[in-house]
């Protein structure tokens, strides 16, 4: 299985890329538990920005964006990070999803995170982000994890789960969800395509 988390942190080292990276590993775990193999690409949307931008101009891809795209397309589920501005998702992170074909996520297992300065902002995961995955018809897990910068470290009290549970809980959502779904047919190449096509038309 392919399991791909989408980091749109712009420092070195990020809280969000830390995210992406903790979420992606328990659900590699769970999905192992549950006696599937799953390889993990973490895409850093920082080293895509000038690529993003020109594609948004121009409409042609560099090659390590398209690369990009296409990962995120042909996984088997998806991990989207991003940190908090102005209330709502990153421009970065908004700019590369509005890339996406978008029947491309349909019926995708995904799970939605995002970091930021204080919990004041954690309700930008219903606000903002589920909307947009609902737009693109992605199969969004229950749990969303949202990353403030007191949650680091905390293990939670009586009242509140600490993130390393919010952290488990999605990410066993997610596996479930991918473990669940049946396997995908391998794309075909484009010669194939053509030859499927050519042997469907009527010449009658």
């Amino acid at each position: 299985m392919k399991l791909v988390a989408v980091s749109a942190g712009l420092s070195t080292p990020s809280s969000t890329r830390l995210l992406a990276d903790r979420l992606a590993e328990s659900a590699r775990e769970d999905l192992g538990t549950q006696g599937h193999a799953a390889e993990v690409r973490v895409i850093e949307l920082r080293e895509l920005a000038l690529a993003v931008a020109n594609h948004l101009v121009t409409g042609f891809p560099a090659p390590p964006l398209a690369a990009a795209i296409d990962a995120v397309t042909r996984a088997d589920g998806l991990i989207a990070v991003t940190p908090v501005f102005t209330a709502s998702y990153s421009g970065l992170f908004k700019s590369f999803f509005d890339l996406i074909d978008p029947d491309a996520l349909t019926g995708r297992p995904v799970l939605l995170a995002a970091t930021g300065g204080t919990p004041r902002h954690s309700l930008v995961l219903d606000h903002a982000l589920r909307p947009l995955f609902a737009y693109l018809r992605a199969a969004v897990v229950p749990t969303a994890v949202y990353a403030a910068s007191e949650d680091w470290g905390s293990g939670g009290d009586e009242y509140t789960e600490g993130l390393p549970g919010r952290i488990r809980r999605a990410a066993a959502e997610l596996a479930a969800l991918m473990a669940a779904r049946p396997a995908r047919e391998a794309p075909e190449d484009d010669v194939t395509a053509l030859e499927r096509q050519l042997s469907d038309l009527r010449f009658d």
